[in-house]
């Protein structure tokens, strides 16, 4: 999801997509990190804001990228100024897999001239 495709809302299938976790352990990040706290709408359907997409993506970086236990990272995010640190980092990664992406993609296309 790019930044000129932004929406108000994404549903759990599209952030469990985006980040690369199963819609299960969303659900459970859910019931351990109070930050993350999609609204429901009518059936119990989850809607994640931009911000919960942020959110969800920091979990992800500390706890796979960095090896960070869940209660770990937990007690990071408790931390503000860690905290901002973490978002910063996260976002720099976020962009270095985009910019991979697109040099792989460039590579391919350049192997088949």
């Amino acid at each position: 999801m790019d930044e000129s495709s932004r929406k108000l809302y994404y549903t759990i299938s599209e952030v469990a997509q985006e980040v690369g976790v199963t819609e299960s352990t969303l659900r459970y990040w859910e019931s351990v990190f109070k930050q993350i706290a999609p609204a429901k709408g009518t059936g119990g359907a989850r809607r994640y804001t931009p911000k919960d997409l942020q959110m969800v993506k920091l979990v992800y970086h500390l706890v796979k990228d960095k090896g960070m236990t869940l209660a770990g990272a937990k007690a990071y995010l408790k931390d503000n100024k860690k905290m901002e640190k973490a978002e910063v980092a996260a976002s720099v990664v976020e962009r270095l897999r985009a910019i991979r992406e697109e040099l792989v993609a460039l590579r391919d296309a350049l192997g088949e001239l």
